[in-house]
């Protein structure tokens, strides 16, 4: 990773996507941050979602990243910071890409992750430009669950209220995933390859390989968001921006919103 990528660890906060913001908009930042808490206890998904999380079971981490470019320029962000996860997690497991998506690791457009369609982890991107002439902060949090999915995907009354997914379930039979530290290392050092590549080249550079790994390809599908009728279609990939392309009977549309939703059609 890069000598000037500040490393902070926190036994507890609320969110480590709102410390670092909170800095962003002070005009404390200068170098990349990267916060993980133990225990993150108000983390968030996309759209205002809870993101629940249980100590020791999940690694939940920030990196606030500085760009020398408008945030307009930055589509497509979220689904490299999916390849930069799939990449740590290939490294910290010691396993090849290949074999990771044979056993059903995805993803869903636009950020979250998948095994064999169970939730595995989640990204949630914030941030923007304080004056024309500054640089670009995003703060990139990264929600990942490490093991005990059937517990992630209790609630407080111990039912079953989401299909989660672990890291563990991908690891060798009987060999235990590396501790919480050296993964996080890990994903640093990928985000930071990823990013500096796509800070270089634009998502067009990653758009075959993020297909590749794309959950939903050829599938029909219902798209929504917040105060907008679905739209169903079927998923036909991204385009060179990192927009979802939808196909509906003669025609295909680009879905560039960042607050939809993706689901497979019962």
């Amino acid at each position: 990773m890069s000598p000037n990528c500040i490393l902070e660890r926190v036994a507890t906060t609320k969110s480590t996507n709102d410390d670092l913001l909170a800095r962003w908009r002070a005009g404390e930042l200068i170098d990349p941050v990267a916060r993980i808490a133990h225990d993150q206890t108000s983390g968030k998904g996309r759209a205002g979602r809870v993101w629940l999380s249980k100590p020791g079971d999940t690694l939940c981490f920030s990196l606030a990243y500085p760009f020398d470019k408008r945030p307009q320029e930055l589509s497509g962000l979220s689904l490299v910071i999916g390849l930069a996860v799939i990449a740590g997690i290939a490294g910290a497991l010691q396993i090849h890409e290949t074999t990771l998506h044979q056993q059903g690791l995805r993803l869903k457009w636009p950020n979250d992750l998948l095994l064999n369609n169970a939730k595995l982890g989640g990204i949630l991107i914030e941030g923007g430009q304080s004056s024309p002439s500054s640089p670009t902060w995003m703060v990139i949090g990264l929600g990942l669950n490490l093991r005990n999915a059937a517990l992630i995907g209790q609630n407080s009354e111990n039912q079953v209220s989401f299909s989660a997914a672990a890291l563990d379930q991908l690891a060798p039979h009987h060999v235990p995933i590396p501790d919480v530290e050296f993964i996080w290392l890990k994903m640093i050092e990928s985000f930071e390859r990823h990013l500096t590549q796509f800070e270089q080249h634009g998502f067009g550079y990653f758009q075959d390989s993020w297909s590749h790994w794309d959950a939903f390809h050829g599938q029909p599908v219902c798209i929504s968001g917040a105060g907008k009728e679905p739209v169903t279609g079927v998923s036909s990939g991204v385009d060179d921006s990192g927009a979802l392309i939808l196909h509906q009977h003669d025609k295909s549309i680009a879905i560039h919103a960042g607050d939809v939703s993706l689901r497979v059609q019962s």
